[in-house]
């Protein structure tokens, strides 16, 4: 493993109870993710997209397999030590944003630096950086319910790259919002990723593929050819109708 590994899976599985069966929600998968790297998730739904990233983000164990970030092996680890990895390593963006309602944007960027133990004068400062860098410093004192959706994921991306992580994890990112705001995240995502910070997003929109410089594809818990999940996505957003024409369909 190199210095420039920053997520490396070894043979990674997820199998999960399901009444007198289980489901096998990763199957044995194996893949490396290099620092800088924008790298998108994509796949059919029920595809393990989302248990991958409870398993890098910490919030998960796998069955069996390894798993490891920045070189060390997570897979053994206890509750306390995943949670101190989690707060390290890892910052996140939500589709429903996830801020604190009676936080202001500055508290709430500044909240992971608090549970690290870092001096309230030292995040604040840190936070007022942070939404600096977002373009939205002149709402630090804004709470979630005063900001529009796309000022509250700029919050958001600010809040990740807080504790300077060693990969952001961003699911769904522009979910909830419009097509023009949405351009204007994954921009700013983008611009991060190129200042050496590793992005994995998970998407279901194939408009998002030329942010990222590459494409994991999955499908029944298993690695597949990006072209294949591509071409399987993009297919979906046409479709005959009973005349026989093709219609486009829309996002509900």
């Amino acid at each position: 493993m190199t210095k420039d590994v920053v997520i490396e899976a070894r043979g990674l599985t997820k199998v999960y109870p399901s009444g007198d069966k289980e489901f096998k929600a990763l199957d044995n998968i194996s893949f490396t993710i290099y620092r800088g790297e924008f790298v998108i998730v994509m796949g059919p739904s029920g595809s393990g997209k989302s248990t991958l990233l409870n398993l890098i983000g910490c919030l998960d164990r796998p069955t069996s397999g390894e798993l490891y970030i920045e070189g060390r092996n997570i897979t053994g680890l206890t509750d306390g030590q995943l949670a101190e990895i989690r707060g390290e390593k890892n910052g996140f963006i939500f589709q429903s944003f996830n801020l604190i309602p009676h936080l202001s944007a500055l508290r709430n960027v500044a909240l992971p630096l608090s549970f690290k133990g870092v001096a309230r004068i030292d995040r604040e400062a840190k936070a007022r950086e942070m939404l600096k860098k977002m373009g939205i410093e002149q709402w630090a004192q804004k709470r979630p319910s005063q900001l529009s959706g796309g000022e509250q994921q700029r919050v958001a991306i600010a809040r990740a790259l807080a504790n300077d992580p060693a990969v952001i994890i961003a699911d769904e990112p522009t979910g909830n919002l419009d097509s023009a705001i949405g351009q204007q995240v994954m921009q700013l995502l983008k611009t991060i990723s190129r200042e050496g910070k590793t992005i994995l997003l998970v998407t279901h929109d194939a408009n998002l593929l030329s942010y990222g410089t590459r494409l994991i594809g999955m499908k029944d818990g298993k690695i597949v050819s990006g072209r294949e999940i591509h071409n399987q996505i993009t297919s979906r957003r046409t479709a005959p109708d009973t005349t026989g024409k093709t219609t486009r369909r829309t996002k509900k």
